[in-house]
């Protein structure tokens, strides 16, 4: 769909909703230092490169048609962002897609969209920007975008957009992180980039609040695995690049620790006493970062189990 941008919004505005975490049950925490924030460019092939500086990971590809981005991290290092990539190439960029829909990842939209950039993403992506949301369990309100940070194009299933000889495939993975998730495959230069249904730093993060489902993940995951090659370099949200093997063993992970939390459930354990269970206690060390995050994510498994909105057992 198009839609007309917008004019003008504060720069007060901007800055609040860059600084705002997205991420379920998050905390108000204080504004990162933009102005000391360096953008890391790493080449991964010869037309692809990532850029990493707060946020999310951001994909490029680039040629002679254009540049082609993913995501676009937080609104104050959208300067810092264009010039990272001027040092690629002096194409102009052309497309930005989102992965999801959480600031770390579509802070920049605005900006980019101002700078005559064409934004692609997922219905229900567009949606959560455009609706906003009151401030719930503890996580701060999110107010509706400015229209101009909105996707001027979104879709339902799967999309190709053909630049320089790649087919760049933007697949739908439903309701997994969140409920307008899409990984980014660049079959090409054998390069899948995922946005967070898949996270190689911490344990999963399933954001219910807004439409993630442990069911959703799993299955975003396999579906992740089979669409890789050995040689594929996936390109988490978040941490290093891995391969499909990765990937493979974290949906073990997954469903082991569904099956751990499902039985302690049956046993009529409370929400507390299966988080002091410590179900994660095999993996913690396995895990980066995963003291900080296990909590979090036993706690997920928990309410979606209780609810019944995850079965237990092998799938």
């Amino acid at each position: 769909m198009m839609k007309t941008k917008a004019a003008f919004f504060s720069r007060a505005f901007l800055l609040a909703l860059a600084v705002m975490t997205f991420s379920a049950g998050a905390r108000p925490q204080a504004p990162p230092e933009y102005s000391k924030v360096t953008i890391k460019t790493t080449k991964i092939t010869d037309h692809f490169y990532t850029l990493e500086g707060q946020g999310g990971a951001i994909g490029v590809l680039v040629g002679s048609d254009g540049v082609f981005m993913v995501d676009s991290e937080f609104a104050p290092l959208s300067d810092k962002i264009v010039a990272a990539v001027k040092q690629i190439t002096d194409a102009p960029i052309r497309f930005l897609v989102d992965t999801h829909f959480h600031g770390d990842h579509t802070g920049g939209n605005e900006n980019f969209a101002k700078m005559g950039v064409t934004i692609i993403a997922r219905d229900e992506l567009r949606k959560r920007l455009a609706d906003g949301a009151p401030a719930v369990n503890g996580a701060a309100a999110r107010p509706p975008v400015p229209p101009a940070a909105l996707p001027m194009i979104t879709y339902e299933g799967k999309m190709t957009i053909h630049m320089d000889d790649e087919n760049v495939e933007l697949n739908p993975i439903p309701r997994a992180h969140t409920d307008g998730d899409t990984m980014v495959g660049f079959p090409e230069n054998n390069v899948i980039m995922t946005g967070d249904f898949y996270r190689s730093v911490g344990y999963p993060n399933i954001d219910r609040a807004n439409g993630g489902t442990l069911n959703g993940m799993i299955d975003g995951l396999a579906y992740l695995v089979y669409n890789s090659g050995p040689d594929t370099k996936i390109i988490p949200g978040h941490g290093p690049i891995v391969a499909k093997e990765r990937v493979r063993l974290t949906r073990e992970m997954i469903l082991a620790l569904r099956d751990k939390v499902a039985a302690l459930i049956q046993q009529g354990k409370s929400e507390q006493e299966v988080l002091a269970a410590h179900p994660t206690a095999d993996y913690d060390a396995k895990v980066p970062q995963g003291a900080e995050t296990a909590d979090r994510f036993v706690s997920q498994l928990y309410q979606e189990l209780k609810s019944g909105a995850a079965s237990g057992g092998a799938h």
